[in-house]
C-alpha cells in the first residue's frame, strides 16, 4: 500500500540521519474506502493525488506547531505492507480524517518511493497559511483564504537519492 507521511524539512533531516521515518505508530494518508467514497472517483491517480494533498495539509499543521522550521511542506511517499497501515473504522466520512491511516511499525527510509516538497517560491504563502491555520480552524473566512493559498502550490517530486540536496 502506498502511504503519504507528512513531515517538515527538519523531520526529513532526522529521518535521513536516522534511516527511518519513525518507529511507529505514524500518521499517514492513503487511498482508504472513506477517501474513495468522498472523492467519488475510481481513477487511482486522482485518488493518490487526493491522499498526497491530505498529507500536505497535515504537513502544514506540523509547520504551524513548529515556527522555527523552514516553511516548506514535505510529504514522503512510502510503500508499506497492507497489514502495516490501519484505518480507523470509526472515522467514517469525517472530513478531518479522510484518508488517514496509522502505520503500526517502523518505517525505514529505504522503503520511500519519493519525496514531495514545496518549491522555494511557495515559502511565503506556506508561512502565511501556517500562521493563519488556527484562525481558519475557528471559522475565519479570510484566514481560510490564506490557508487555501498554500494549496495553490503543487508539491515538487524528488527521488529519494535527492534528499541530501534538498537538505543542503
Amino acid at each position: 500500500m502506498r502511504v503519504y507521511v507528512p513531515l517538515t524539512l527538519s523531520g526529513l533531516a532526522e529521518a535521513h540521519q536516522g534511516g527511518e521515518l519513525g518507529a511507529g505508530p505514524l500518521l499517514a494518508y492513503a487511498v482508504t474506502p472513506a477517501l474513495r467514497e468522498w472523492y467519488v472517483s475510481d481513477d487511482i491517480e486522482e485518488l493518490e493525488y487526493a491522499a498526497l494533498n491530505r498529507a500536505a495539509q497535515a504537513s502544514l499543521r506540523l509547520l504551524a506547531g513548529h515556527p522555527e522550521v523552514p516553511r516548506r511542506r514535505v510529504v514522503v511517499a512510502v510503500d508499506v505492507p497492507d497489514r502495516g497501515a490501519a484505518v480507523d473504522p470509526d472515522s467514517g466520512l469525517d472530513p478531518s480524517s479522510l484518508g488517514e491511516v496509522r502505520i503500526t511499525g517502523p518505517v525505514p527510509l529505504s522503503k520511500a518511493a519519493a519525496v514531495h516538497v514545496d518549491s522555494a517560491d511557495a515559502e511565503e504563502d506556506v508561512a502565511a497559511a501556517a500562521a493563519a491555520l488556527g484562525a481558519a480552524d475557528l471559522g475565519d473566512d479570510d484566514a481560510q483564504f490564506t490557508v487555501d493559498g498554500a494549496e495553490d502550490h503543487d508539491l515538487m517530486w524528488f527521488g529519494v537519492q535527492e534528499i541530501p540536496q534538498l537538505l543542503g
